[in-house]
């Protein structure tokens, strides 16, 4: 997105270089990296920076109004909704696809939105290898609200401990270890001191959560939840101890109930000319809409699962919980990154965390995504080069 910048980046690069990247990666945490890491980093000019904040903001204003917690009760599956909820969510992940407006203008475009953490410590140690291995400006950075690597390991270590000890916390996931995002564990392992433990692994006593550390049983005052319960569904015969819908000792990092509030849910609130029309489909006049302006997403789906580019109103009207589906005005990705054959399309997520105290959310770093395909993620960008995750570094 800078031209001067990224033509010296691409006429320094090399396939070897690239290879070389990779295998630093690898060798660091051996076995850990389960997904393509892209060719290079993003560069993002002051102009694009400036419209992607803006659009931040008039999402924040909306997640923080007053109203917003009784608009979003019927985000919360029954059967998900977990007591002891915070005041607000944890975490905000804000994707937006790069687009060109009709005057061929680049500007950002709302794709999706979370109230759930993202790979922090997975983007910290990609923004240092780009760094370590390649030339990056020194007036860009990954990070934002003047954070650089030691005040950005310092604030997450405070924000996920909490004034606890590390054993005392942990990321909760299921199987961890087969996770593809596990690399992030493993990082976060060593910058953090927080341990990845399975579901199933955890004890309940009373009303207290527990874990067992080299034969010592360790209380759980603290977790830092990496699992999405719609992932529970894939696990039939999984067993475990920890009731959810119970209320237990601890406290929430990334509160269960705020990935459904803050989801594909929230879109048809916000407002902005960098967040296209979303209606859930129960709302939706499908006699009147071009439907070939529009995508459908199921609400309650993960990772690009069940969104359909193509529908047609038969589609539509044969569904029977519309208001389980959300239809959104099509996003067209601009392939705007000049790869060295070619170019490629790209999404940026900034990543907010948003301590209990605070009063409004820290953006603090950012996430990238290059692709080839007809969208964004693994499975749409197979035996393709220069695509895969990477980190954005913003003009200061």
């Amino acid at each position: 997105m800078k031209a001067e910048i990224r033509e010296k980046f691409n006429a320094e690069f090399s396939d070897e270089k690239y290879k070389s990247f990779v295998e630093n990666l690898k060798s660091q945490f051996p076995d850990e990296l389960d997904f393509r890491v892209a060719e290079s980093p993003l560069f993002v000019p002051k102009a694009v920076k400036n419209k992607v904040l803006q659009a931040c903001d008039a999402i924040l204003k909306e997640i923080q109004s007053e109203d917003f917690i009784a608009k979003t009760e019927k985000a919360i599956p029954a059967e998900f909704l977990v007591p002891n909820e915070n005041k607000h969510s944890s975490f905000l992940a804000i994707d937006f696809a790069i687009t060109k407006n009709e005057k061929g203008t680049i500007e950002p475009q709302l794709i999706e939105l979370q109230g759930f953490p993202s790979l922090f410590g997975l983007q910290y140690f990609l923004a240092k290898e780009f760094k370590a291995n390649y030339e990056i400006p020194e007036n860009y950075s990954p990070f934002f609200n003047g954070f650089e690597e030691t005040t950005f390991v310092e604030k997450m270590k405070d924000f996920l401990l909490n004034g606890h000890s590390p054993d005392e916390v942990i990321i909760l996931e299921i199987y961890p270890e087969k996770q593809k995002t596990r690399i992030d564990f493993a990082i976060s392992k060593v910058t953090f001191g927080i341990d990845a433990v399975c579901l199933t692994n955890i004890k309940v006593i009373d009303s207290q959560l527990f874990r067992e550390k080299n034969g010592e049983l360790i209380q759980i005052k603290r977790i830092y939840n990496r699992l999405i319960f719609d992932d529970l569904a894939n696990y039939s015969d999984l067993k475990f101890e920890f009731d959810f819908t119970k209320k237990v000792d601890v406290e929430w990092c990334g509160h269960p109930n705020w990935f459904y509030r803050i989801s594909k849910f929230a879109m048809p609130f916000l407002k902005s000319k960098y967040i296209p029309k979303s209606y859930f489909l129960n709302q939706f006049d499908i006699e009147k809409a071009d439907l070939s302006q529009f995508v459908l997403k199921p609400l309650f789906s993960f990772a690009g699962s069940g969104v359909k580019l193509t529908i047609t109103k038969e589609d539509l009207e044969a569904i029977a919980d519309k208001e389980n589906y959300l239809i959104q005005q099509k996003v067209n990705y601009e392939p705007i990154i000049q790869a060295i054959e070619g170019a490629v399309k790209c999404e940026i997520r900034m990543l907010y965390i948003w301590p209990d105290a605070a009063d409004e959310p820290i953006l603090i770093t950012n996430l990238a995504r290059l692709s080839r395909g007809e969208m964004i993620g693994v499975r749409f960008n197979q035996n393709f080069d220069w695509v895969g995750g990477s980190i954005g570094f913003f003009e200061k």
